[in-house]
């Protein structure tokens, strides 16, 4: 079973979860769409997909690499792992 593992190299906080979408917002920050795909202008969000969600990025501003997908935030720089692991 595969998985996601987010690194926030800013501080090394780490966060680990089953699926991921990217958002889009609009001008007022209301959702907009979700994707597969990382792109500038998107928010990483980690799963469960309700109110409960593992975490959220804020806009992604720059994408630096792809494996693993490296970028950055308006706040933070982090690293997005796949990984595989029956335990999670």
């Amino acid at each position: 079973m595969s998985y996601y593992r987010l690194h926030r190299i800013n501080d090394g906080l780490e966060k680990v979860s089953k699926n991921i979408k990217w958002l889009e917002f609009d001008e007022q920050g209301k959702y907009k769409a979700d994707f597969e795909d990382i792109a500038v202008g998107r928010s990483l969000i980690m799963s469960p997909f309700n109110i409960f969600f593992t975490w959220q990025t804020t806009t992604v501003t720059e994408v630096l690499g792809e494996n693993p997908i490296h970028f950055k935030t308006q706040n933070s720089e982090y690293k997005l792992y796949k990984e595989e692991d029956n335990d999670v």
